[in-house]
């Protein structure tokens, strides 16, 4: 593993905060308002300079492009989220872990269970705006966002790292990349097309600088 900065850190953890915004929850105006008045797709780090990533951003920079804050704009991408992400039909990416983890392909699967006493085991609590399985890969990046934010405070902190380490090895990576594949292939917009390809790469940019060694899961999805 090669030598992480505190900058690095940082980095991940905005990218984890605006992927959990993006994935969590449906869209409203402001929010891509914001991400089209901040060029996000021009001032996305850039993690690999790979075609693939730039492959994501051009898909964001095309819907940013013609993003007019309309009513009409704002019904389609949230129909495009619901159908990737919620439902009410059983959603093409479906955003649990479980879902993929667990021949059952149900809600709070036995892999949830384990999220939740890993979670307890390492004194990490939050307070869920509604009733949300805690395997939602919006509220792990959440966790993400905050785990790196405290690594950027203090780099040498093998507690914190490990945690996320282990949070990353165990309860993420092996099932995030097909949930994100999935949304790459079934999205309607270029919007969640783009932020399913940056999302990819931004996990296996993670995954590799930490020197995580994946972990061979049968997915069921």
């Amino acid at each position: 593993m090669s030598k992480i900065k505190a900058d690095d850190y940082l980095t991940w953890g905005a990218i984890a905060k605006v992927l959990h915004n993006i994935l969590y929850t449906y869209p409203e105006a402001p929010l891509i308002d914001n991400f089209k008045q901040d060029e996000l797709h021009i001032n996305w780090p850039q993690l690999v300079d790979s075609e693939y990533e730039k492959q994501g951003r051009t898909y964001l920079g095309n819907y940013l492009s013609h993003w007019q804050s309309t009513e009409a704009q704002l019904t389609e991408l949230k129909v495009d989220y619901g159908q990737l992400f919620f439902g009410p039909s059983d959603p093409k990416a479906a955003p649990w872990g479980s879902v993929y983890t667990g021949e059952e392909q149900s809600l709070n699967g036995d892999s949830t269970q384990k999220l939740m006493a890993f979670y307890k085991a390492h004194n990490i609590e939050f307070t869920l705006a509604r009733n949300e399985p805690i395997d939602h890969i919006g509220l792990i990046l959440l966790t993400l966002e905050y785990l790196f934010n405290q690594l950027a405070a203090t780099p040498e902190d093998k507690n914190i790292l490990g945690t996320c380490t282990l949070l990353l090895q165990q309860h993420l990576l092996p099932w995030a990349d097909r949930c994100l594949e999935l949304a790459e292939q079934h999205a309607d917009s270029e919007f969640y097309k783009g932020i399913a390809i940056l999302s990819r790469v931004y996990l296996e940019h993670v995954s590799q600088h930490l020197g995580i060694i994946k972990q061979q899961s049968m997915l069921f999805r």
